[in-house]
């Protein structure tokens, strides 16, 4: 998997490539927690070109979700392909995250 970063302002968006899974989930993981800083008060996940997500990935989304709630921030997931749409709907995360086509 591949993990771009682009802050602007209070703003940090992560744009994957590839398969978020069992192995690259901690490095995402990482990625968030170093730029998940004070002053960053929205969270950006753009699934444009990610393939494949399990469900160490989906504990990656949900860690993040929960960690802007407790700041008052915000997070959102950005073009998830229709596999991953459908997981988020089983999941229920579709009740709990922002998820936008």
């Amino acid at each position: 998997m591949e993990i771009t970063k682009v802050k602007n302002g209070g703003s940090m968006e992560f744009k994957l490539t590839g398969r978020l899974d069992t192995n690259t989930a901690p490095e995402l993981t990482e990625a968030v927690k170093a730029s998940a800083t004070e002053e960053i008060s929205e969270v950006i996940f753009d699934f444009k070109d990610l393939d494949y997500i399990s469900s160490a990935g989906l504990r990656v989304i949900l860690m993040t979700q929960k960690l802007m709630n407790s700041r008052k921030g915000s997070m959102v997931v950005r073009h998830p392909n229709q596999i991953i749409a459908e997981v988020f709907e089983a999941t229920g995360f579709t009740d709990i995250m922002k998820i936008e086509a």
